[in-house]
């Protein structure tokens, strides 16, 4: 006689899988970590024609090798006409000036050289960028290109074994490049800033409106008084409640202790 034994699921199959899923999780997050530490530029946006603090930050992506220099190329074809940088201890910044290609007109002036890149590189071993460390770069630059909407600004890394990465790939759509440079959005000026200065500096020199400014801040306002009179007639009304309570306070705590008792008796003899 022939018996059916229905199959058995092993009880420890979704433990496993769920094993399985929590060993992989790990692995995913830092996959998409490493893939997202990309060399960056900070304030990621600057006003057309400011002068603006860009602050470069730069991940060490080896997993043994050291960052010993870093290299930001700048536009030529709408230059910046002044860059300076912050020192950054143990290393040593250089900016390179170079011909442009065609001479830009910047305020009024023809500009026929400008910055051409930026190299930091490191003065010894000990001073790169280890691994699993950053380091931030800051310049200072402008004054910011009008007329464009954004600036690619290449960076270089190289490494002390060799290796040399570029991140040079701008992006074109919403897909991210695998090694994006570093962008910078220009917003244009905003030309009311500049009417509201000269109208600021109108009417200070009219007069007119200093002294409206004047006589309401310093209280001159005639509305001024009846609010200042009231406020002044609350704040006694509450001390004398306050000074009220007081006194009744004390009043009660000096009455003699037998006083209630007395009362007590008087009455029940009438």
């Amino acid at each position: 006689m022939s018996r059916t034994i229905p199959a058995r699921t092993p009880a420890r199959t979704p433990r496993r899988l769920a094993g399985a899923a929590a060993l992989a999780l790990p692995a995913l997050v830092l996959g998409a970590a490493a893939a997202s530490a990309h060399v960056t530029v900070t304030p990621d946006a600057a006003e057309a024609g400011s002068y603006a603090t860009l602050t470069f930050k730069v991940p060490n992506e080896s997993a043994e090798a050291s960052t010993t220099a870093v290299k930001v190329d700048l536009p030529t074809d709408t230059p910046f006409t002044s860059v300076s940088v912050e020192p950054v201890p143990g290393w040593t910044a250089k900016v390179t000036q170079a011909p442009l290609p065609e001479p830009v007109e910047v305020h009024g002036t023809t500009v026929t050289e400008a910055p051409a890149s930026i190299e930091w590189t490191a003065d010894d071993a000990d001073a790169g960028i280890a691994p699993g460390e950053f380091l931030r770069f800051t310049v200072s630059a402008g004054a910011v290109p009008d007329g464009v909407e954004a600036l690619a600004l290449p960076a270089t890394q190289t490494y002390s074994d060799g290796e040399v990465v570029a991140w040079d790939q701008v992006a074109s759509g919403d897909a991210e490049p695998e090694l994006p440079a570093p962008v910078l959005q220009v917003v244009p000026a905003d030309a009311d800033d500049d009417h509201g200065t000269a109208s600021a500096a109108g009417e200070a020199a009219d007069g007119s409106a200093g002294a409206a400014t004047d006589a309401t801040t310093s209280g001159d306002d005639p509305g001024t008084l009846p609010l200042a009179l009231g406020a002044a007639g609350l704040g006694l009304g509450l001390v004398g409640a306050v000074t009220g309570v007081v006194a009744l306070a004390r009043t009660r705590a000096a009455a003699p202790a037998g006083s209630s008792g007395a009362t007590s008796d008087d009455t029940g003899r009438r």
